[in-house]
């Protein structure tokens, strides 16, 4: 006697597949499955839709109230932050001669480390990269990426240890008459390049290491000697890579304040006056007008690098 497949009751849960056989329907997760192994647009989107909506949470959204905040003012009565929208903040930070005196103090110094680390970053990096064995490679990486292991607080406090005028670089220099440049600005600057260095280090590096030895051989073999090779081959090669480098230093010596009021002395730099109206002065409306100096300046340093390839090694 033969059944009728049509009236035959389904399994729950199945779908009825060739010759009438039920096949068990796929489940969500692996239709979600199937759809993003053939959309890899889709997948990449909420593969970093999570990171992207924090970064845009914690780090946009509080550059923007910041901004918002230099349009406030303070009660000079009760001290409170009055929230209605006034100039008084940026023009009393473009106008004061204090604030443009060690906005130029700051330029300065930011500049200054950074020409420091690169001008020692650079041969560090060409003998990693280029001259020393794997093993010995190896040995420079780690030694490079040792001082990053320790507190910032301690190598600031050590340097300030050794160049205090009884500390044991006084006590190398006195026997060829020479001092120690005590506490100050160029106490700030030896502390902040040994700080930075190895950041710039590494993307030299990295960008030297990109760059392929047949091209040193050819020059070479065409009679280029060491330094028009450096000047005609590596240096181009290398730009973009140097570039990235400086953007940590200059980057970074342009907000620090802590290393500052260390081995500098206070209110020497944008840093120490954010620190100097947050706390002592609770005037956080000009703190954040005075914070927006470096991120102005920046800012525009990363539009001049941009185009340069820099952002692309980083």
């Amino acid at each position: 006697m033969t059944t009728d497949v049509s009236t035959t009751p389904r399994a729950s849960g199945s779908e009825p597949g060739p010759a009438g056989v039920p096949t068990p329907r796929r489940g969500i997760g692996r239709r979600t499955s199937s759809f993003l192994t053939t959309h890899p647009r889709a997948r990449l989107t909420l593969l970093l839709s999570a990171p992207l909506f924090w970064l845009g949470v914690v780090y946009i959204v509080a550059l923007v109230l910041l901004l918002v905040t230099a349009f406030w003012s303070v009660d000079s009565f009760t001290g409170e932050i009055q929230t209605q929208f006034t100039l008084d903040n940026i023009i009393t930070v473009l106008t004061g001669s204090l604030y443009q005196t060690v906005t130029l103090r700051t330029l300065g110094v930011a500049l200054t480390v950074t020409f420091i680390d690169v001008a020692l970053a650079l041969p560090i990096a060409f003998y990693m990269a280029k001259v020393a064995s794997p093993r010995a490679q190896r040995i420079l990486v780690i030694a490079v990426l040792t001082p990053l292991w320790a507190s910032y607080l301690v190598k600031a406090y050590a340097w300030r240890s050794v160049l205090s005028q009884d500390g044991i670089l006084e006590w190398m220099l006195a026997p060829f008459g020479l001092h120690t440049p005590g506490y100050g600005l160029t106490a700030t600057v030896i502390t902040l390049s040994y700080l930075w260095l190895p950041y710039v280090i590494l993307p030299i590096y990295a960008g030297l290491e990109r760059v392929p030895d047949s091209l040193l051989e050819a020059s070479a073999d065409l009679g280029g000697r060491t330094w028009r090779t450096l000047a005609l081959v590596v240096w181009p090669l290398t730009l973009p890579a140097i570039i990235a480098g400086t953007i940590f230093s200059f980057a970074l010596s342009l907000g620090d304040y802590i290393t500052v009021n260390i081995v500098g002395g206070a209110n020497q730099m944008l840093g120490n006056l954010v620190y100097t109206n947050v706390g002592a002065a609770n005037n956080l409306p000009l703190a954040a007008a005075i914070a927006l100096i470096p991120i102005v300046i920046i800012f525009g340093y990363l539009a001049l690098v941009r185009r340069t390839g820099a952002l692309n090694n980083l």
